[in-house]
């Protein structure tokens, strides 16, 4: 007989498979697993076996982030990392120390901090000036839709009272249109263009740092949101294949290519081009990323009737549509016959109508195809359009960890979408309810990577312990959805998002052994308690990729 290289026993097995969600031991050979059930394992345990006693704790199969920016993130993490700050105060602090201990850096690069920490979500130059005045400072807020910048940034890019919005972005303005510091969407590109370019050992740097985290959090595969040029950083597609040429990606990985959106369809040569290059063993540039819309902080979310002023009263902004219908109903059926995914951001209802009516087009033009087009992050989906997500076959990427009341919900998004519209927000119940294919991804660096956190608040409708930014009731629990069906998302589901359905996401024999192990049962204890849970291990093909000091 030969024996298993990997063995795990003593513990549940959450399978993810339709037929049997539950077992208990699981062996490995070769990178796969060989067999399922402890009396099958403990057969195939040999002299040299590696054994894994769970004692009592859960096995799962790999998480799967189906929208995640590694690179972005990663390097976020080397630079002036403002995530786990939460005040002005803290920012500050950050910023300023970072700026003593760099003194050699040309720009104060980094970001993630928050939108709620600031009066209406819009920090100002002055403030950051007082900190650092010397050296230009461009930093991201944490959704990556608007930045804060000082004087010297504002200066250098000519940015002043006269300076005209960009058709997909704005400026912040006093009330004498002087900026103040935040630029909104595409406004960012007008210092942003202006900050040095990551150079290759950079971008390989941000890359193994943001899978090393990745993977601290049982992610064993993930769809890179963004593969081309975006902000400071350059076409990552090849950061990829160095990574993979060097035996230093561990994941495994699905790259959307980046949609330019200043252009149109004489575009899509490019992308097919470079999705025959962008091609590894653990790499494959197949999807690619059309953002339709912006952010409900800050106005440029895509509605179908107009934003609430302060006061509940309906203005004449409805959003920004990036890309037009009229193109959108053009390079969907294209891309969708050239074999393409579409990975849509949409976070407005009638940027998720957009995206479903395109998507519509392509199946009256090419017919039903194996693509599994998917829209991120749903927000806000008008109740008309909930069925179509089945019966068009588009998938529901849910960035559940958003789905909850905290300062950002509370101050700068339900007073402007009003009341009806804010009962619509992250409708997960609703779409499982309709038959949809639920995946999931975090977004990432956006917000925490951590699945659990995620899957916490897709069950609970609250924060995860730890996670909360006060005492908040329940958002909407109708729209909640069961632990399985969240964990399914965030593994079976994600990977059929990635067309890895066939070797991965599921505890199944003959897969490949990505798996996680998580410090307790989840199902075991009480429902608020779920955000809690840690990964011990992971593994990405029967090999650790990951273990916490206390494994």
């Amino acid at each position: 007989m030969t024996h298993a290289d990997l063995a795990f026993i003593g513990g549940p097995v959450f399978t993810a498979t339709t037929v049997r969600s539950r077992t208990h031991g699981v062996a490995v050979r070769d990178g796969r697993i060989i067999a399922v059930g402890e009396k099958n394992v403990r057969e195939l345990i040999g002299p040299s076996t590696e054994v894994v006693d769970l004692t009592g704790r859960m096995l799962v199969p790999g998480f799967q982030d189906a929208h995640v920016h590694p690179v972005s993130g990663g390097l976020e993490l080397l630079r002036c990392d403002l995530n786990e700050g939460r005040t002005v105060d803290e920012y500050l602090a950050t910023i300023a120390r970072y700026a003593a201990e760099h003194p050699e850096e040309e720009w104060i690069l980094g970001g993630g901090w928050s939108m709620s920490a600031f009066p209406g979500g819009t920090p100002t130059a002055a403030v950051l000036d007082a900190v650092v005045r010397d050296r230009p400072v461009f930093l991201p807020n944490r959704d990556g839709h608007g930045a804060w910048v000082n004087s010297r940034a504002l200066e250098l890019a000519g940015i002043d009272a006269s300076t005209p919005d960009p058709v997909d972005g704005r400026i912040e303005r006093d009330a004498s249109g002087n900026p103040t510091g935040t630029l909104h969407e595409g406004a960012m590109a007008l210092v942003d263009r202006l900050v040095p370019e990551v150079d290759d050992a950079g971008m390989l740097a941000g890359l193994l740092r943001g899978q090393a985290y990745l993977h601290s959090f049982g992610i064993t595969s993930w769809q890179d949101a963004i593969i081309g040029g975006y902000a400071d950083l350059r076409d990552s597609g090849e950061t990829y294949l160095r990574a993979d040429a060097e035996g230093l990606l561990t994941g495994r990985v699905v790259g959307a290519l980046w949609w330019d959106r200043t252009k149109g369809l004489e575009q899509i040569d490019s992308l097919v081009e470079r999705r025959e290059r962008y091609r590894s063993a653990n790499f494959a540039a197949t999807s690619v990323k059309i953002m339709q819309d912006g952010v409900a902080e800050n106005f440029t979310a895509a509605m179908l009737e107009s934003y609430r002023d302060g006061h509940g009263h309906p203005t004449d902004n409805a959003g920004i549509s990036f890309v037009p219908p009229e193109i959108l109903d053009v390079a969907v059926p294209r891309l969708d016959a050239l074999g393409f995914q579409v990975h849509f951001h949409a976070i407005g209802d009638r940027a998720v109508r957009q995206c479903l009516d395109a998507v519509e087009h392509a199946i009256a033009a090419n017919g039903r195809s194996d693509n599994r087009h998917h829209i991120a992050h749903i927000q806000v989906i008008h109740p008309d359009d909930i069925p179509r997500f089945r019966a068009l076959g588009v998938a529901a990427n849910m960035q559940s960890y958003w789905a909850t009341l905290e300062p950002q919900m509370i101050e700068l998004t339900i007073p402007f979408l009003g009341e009806q519209r804010s009962a619509w927000q992250y409708p997960f119940g609703d779409l499982q309810r309709a038959g949809a294919v639920l995946a999931a991804g975090s977004d990432w660096s956006v917000s925490t990577p951590d699945p659990l956190a995620a899957i916490h608040t897709a069950v609970n409708r609250t924060a995860a312990p730890g996670h909360e930014d006060g005492d908040y009731e329940p958002f909407h629990p109708e729209q909640g959805i069961d632990l399985a069906t969240s964990l399914t998302a965030y593994t079976a589901g994600s990977a059929w998002v990635n067309h890895r359905d066939h070797d991965t996401g599921t505890v199944e024999m003959g897969k490949l052994a990505d798996l996680a192990v998580l410090d307790r049962d989840p199902f075991a204890g009480p429902a608020d308690q779920i955000g809690a849970t840690r990964v011990l291990q992971t593994f990405v093909g029967g090999r650790r990729v990951y273990a916490a000091d206390d494994a």
